[in-house]
């Protein structure tokens, strides 16, 4: 890959229950993530089909088979977020039954996308960890990193990318993730709404949401501004959350409408443009989302042989 070139690269945040068990009402929302099981084959084939490489950022509690096993992994030092109810093993300790392991695991799955071309599993820590809620500590994000990267070993899997949850990016634990063998992150947009992840008010949420119908900033960025310090991970940008499909048909050709152009911009300015999503988000409107990844798709192929624009995952951005 020649730098001068410009780049699509694509994450997904791969972890079904585990990222949103404390969100959603789960136990009316089975079929959500049995589309989404369905689905990430059908992702694959797309992606296989135009020559996509991607990263998929997995929860680390996916590796798992069954609760027994589940049960075996849980790390001596656990997160202790003073919000008890954002903990993963709690939650995960009262839900215990052969209906709910295809919304907790999915080894299979990993493996399926683990050997499918230029498909990068990478990790999204062990637990969903929050790295920026009080009550954790450095040594517990260090323990279940330990366990994710453990479990992917067992399966011939190295983890070399690392995508923070709820981008939840913590400086100070950047050293841990180098330490611990991850070479690339992927960091925020640095527009102002993001620069607290966490924020929750109403201004930041409106302009989030906004953000992906009207042209509020650059998106598409140079390779220079690909962070690499010595002794940290290289810092990958965000650009574009792909969002679930609208009921409105007005909102939803509006984003895809932002999504072409911010790729065009890309690969005319030979720049990187970084788009991610949950394979959850297709969980409600799995067809009609096929079609938008599809649309977005046929576009990249129409960039590359104009402009020669590139398919990269983060690891393959990490080595240029």
């Amino acid at each position: 890959m020649n730098q001068r070139e410009g780049g699509l690269v694509i994450s997904l945040d791969f972890e079904l229950l585990w990222g949103v068990f404390d969100q959603i009402n789960w136990e009316v929302q089975e079929d959500y993530f049995l589309n989404t099981r369905k689905v990430i084959p059908q992702v694959l084939d797309i992606f296989k089909n135009f020559n996509i490489h991607a990263t998929w950022a997995t929860v680390g509690m996916l590796f798992n088979k069954n609760w027994n096993e589940w049960e075996r992994n849980k790390p001596a030092n656990l997160p202790e977020y003073s919000n008890s109810g954002l903990s993963a093993y709690q939650f995960g300790s009262g839900i215990h039954s052969k209906g709910t392991e295809d919304m907790c695991f999915a080894p299979q799955l990993i493996s399926k996308i683990a050997i499918t071309p230029g498909q990068e599993i990478a990790t999204h820590t062990y637990s969903h960890y929050y790295c920026l809620e009080p009550g954790q500590q450095a040594v517990q994000f260090k323990e279940d990193l330990l366990k994710a990267i453990e479990l992917a070993k067992k399966i011939n899997i190295s983890l070399q990318s690392l995508v923070f949850p709820r981008n939840q990016l913590k400086k100070e634990y950047l050293e841990i993730c180098f330490e611990l063998g991850i070479l690339n992150v992927r960091s925020n947009p640095q527009s102002w709404y993001w620069k607290d992840a966490k924020s929750n008010n109403i201004v930041t949420k409106i302009s989030r949401t906004g953000d992906a119908y009207l042209d509020l900033g650059k998106k598409s960025y140079p390779w220079e501004e690909v962070i690499k310090i010595p002794g940290l991970p290289t810092l990958q940008m965000a650009s574009r959350f792909l969002r679930p499909v609208e009921e409105n048909n007005v909102l939803r050709a509006l984003k895809l409408k932002r999504i072409l152009k911010e790729m065009e911009t890309a690969a005319g300015k030979k720049e990187i443009y970084h788009l991610w999503w949950h394979p959850h988000n297709f969980g409600n409107n799995p067809e009609e989302s096929m079609k938008d990844l599809e649309i977005i798709l046929e576009q990249f192929v129409l960039l590359r042989n104009k402009f020669g624009f590139q398919s990269l995952n983060m690891a393959e951005v990490g080595e240029q």
